[in-house]
């Protein structure tokens, strides 16, 4: 009989493995409305209802940008040597 290790087609990473994916090389560019953007930027002022944005969030999901042009969310991914992947 041979000793042989089965792995999973389909590995599973816990939460914490998964958040750093990337961390520190992708960036993720995510629209949203103004409504929304207390959530990911508590300490952000109230802005008026109805203005869409561009939020540029590190591969574990904190905000590093806030901003109402995709190409500056990009921009700023770019010039910190982040690669910027759309999310939606």
């Amino acid at each position: 009989m041979s000793d042989t290790t089965v792995t999973s087609p389909n590995p599973v990473l816990d939460p914490g493995s998964l958040a750093a994916l990337g961390e520190g090389h992708v960036a993720y560019v995510k629209a949203m409305r103004s409504e929304e953007v207390k959530r990911l930027f508590p300490q952000a002022p109230d802005l008026t209802p109805g203005v869409d944005l561009f939020a540029l969030l590190s591969a574990s999901g904190a905000p590093i940008l806030l901003t109402d042009s995709r190409d500056a969310a990009i921009a700023n991914a770019w010039a910190h040597d982040l690669q910027a992947v759309s999310v939606h």
